[in-house]
């Protein structure tokens, strides 16, 4: 695969009960010629950690009401998605920031929990989900290899690192940043992006919610760390070229290997 094209939608979709909206901008990324559409962070819930208090209904069991209006958009649109809820487990009860990825059937074929979780003002995230506890891993099944880092996640980079270890292509990170922390998103998604050698793919939220001041650019960031997209457009499409990843691998520090099993002694002894 030489070119895979992506759409970022810089829009939320929580006043959008119909899915109206929703399924516009997936239309439109369609006929754009989009081959995945990346939505922000939460995309179909509000903002609900600009406040401690916990919302007791924005959560919603495996395969519930978001889910199935992300996959049944998806699949009208003819395009793969990466959207995401907040999921509680039904043993555990433990809810959970998900990102959701369908492919272009509406098909789910992968989720992911949020690993790293602030909890500061605007944004009270451990009030209101707890932590995923699984590794991020590679999935298959919608063209190139892709791998998902919510926002956060980025500001720990291991996770980025095993992904790369994997042969990742595409690091796909849903967010929800203020406007005056972008230059910091930049640079992180940049060196993210020359450390992995893969695609960066960052779609923020669009505006101020709950007086929080959430907003500033969507971005794609190539394997060489040059940021090729910077967007506030409700829809932005852009092509990759896939065969640059394995360019870059083959360059410094692309081409350098992974010692997982030092890597695993030192983070087992400082686990305890």
């Amino acid at each position: 695969m030489t070119d895979y094209t992506i759409a970022l939608i810089t829009d939320v979709f929580f006043d959008d009960p119909g899915g109206d909206r929703l399924r516009a901008r997936l239309g439109e990324a369609k006929r754009q010629g989009a081959d995945l559409a990346v939505l922000p962070e939460l995309p179909l819930n509000p903002w609900s950690p600009a406040r401690k208090t916990p919302v007791a209904d924005d959560a919603e069991p495996p395969e519930g009401a978001c889910h199935q209006r992300q996959a049944a958009a998806a699949a009208e649109a003819g395009v793969a998605l990466l959207g995401g809820a907040i999921i509680q487990d039904p043993a555990t009860r433990r809810r959970h920031n998900t990102a959701l990825l369908f492919d272009a059937a509406g098909t789910f074929v992968a989720a992911y929990r949020k690993l790293h979780l602030p909890e500061e003002e605007g944004f009270w995230e451990t009030s209101h989900y707890e932590p995923g506890c699984e590794a991020p891993r590679v999935i298959h099944g919608i063209g190139p290899a892709v791998g998902i880092q919510i926002c956060s996640d980025g500001n720990r980079p291991v996770g980025a690192q095993l992904l790369a270890a994997q042969g990742v292509e595409i690091i796909l990170a849903p967010r929800a940043t203020p406007h005056s922390t972008y230059p910091r998103w930049r640079l992180v998604y940049q060196a993210l992006a020359v450390t992995s050698a893969a695609y960066v793919v960052s779609v923020n939220r669009p505006k101020p919610e709950f007086d929080v001041p959430i907003g500033g650019p969507s971005l794609v960031v190539g394997p060489d760390g040059r940021v090729i997209l910077e967007t506030e457009a409700p829809v932005a499409v852009i092509p990759l070229d896939i065969s640059m990843v394995g360019r870059m691998r083959k360059e410094y520090p692309g081409y350098m290997p992974f010692p997982a099993s030092v890597y695993a002694e030192a983070w087992q002894r400082l686990g305890g």
